[in-house]
């Protein structure tokens, strides 16, 4: 799923578990403070995050409610940011998740890895119930990716 802008299967599209934006996010962490007037919870130390089949890990990560309702509006992570879904892996300094949108905003060196491939840039957009994403470049970092041709013969690893 990840990073399917980049054609045929380099980063072949799973099927997905479904809309995650209803399922609970579970949170653990060393330490949390929370400020009922900013309505923001802040975990630190350690940090775990898992929605369904998604799970974030960070030094820090801060929750933002919103007013009516009290749903998660979104989630900052920093420090160490890793973000897992399947057999994908993403990496950066920081990590937006926009729970409404369903998406996650790296910056900060991104990389996303799937088996031995991998696409890096400035930002990294990833449409979490989409199946796609995109990568922009900068004047510093412009968008790389290393794609290892399939071997024939093999099955992909895919179950039959």
């Amino acid at each position: 799923m990840l990073l399917s802008l980049l054609g045929g299967e380099v980063f072949a599209a799973q099927p997905l578990s479904g809309d995650r934006g209803g399922q609970p996010i579970t949170i653990k962490s060393n330490e949390l403070a929370t400020d009922s007037k900013s309505r923001t919870a802040t975990f630190s130390g350690n940090v775990t995050a898992r929605q369904g089949d998604l799970t974030i890990y960070a030094d820090r990560l801060t929750v933002y409610y919103l007013a009516k309702g009290g749903e998660v509006e979104k989630v900052e992570a920093s420090g160490n940011v890793r973000v897992v879904q399947g057999d994908r892996l993403a990496t950066a300094r920081e990590g937006v998740y926009l729970n409404k949108e369903q998406k996650i905003v790296l910056t900060g060196e991104p990389k996303v890895f799937q088996g031995e491939n991998a696409v890096s840039g400035k930002v990294i957009t990833y449409y979490v119930n989409e199946q796609k994403s995109v990568v922009t470049g900068g004047a510093d970092a412009r968008v790389e990716a290393v794609i290892h041709p399939k071997e024939k013969g093999k099955d992909d690893g895919k179950k039959r």
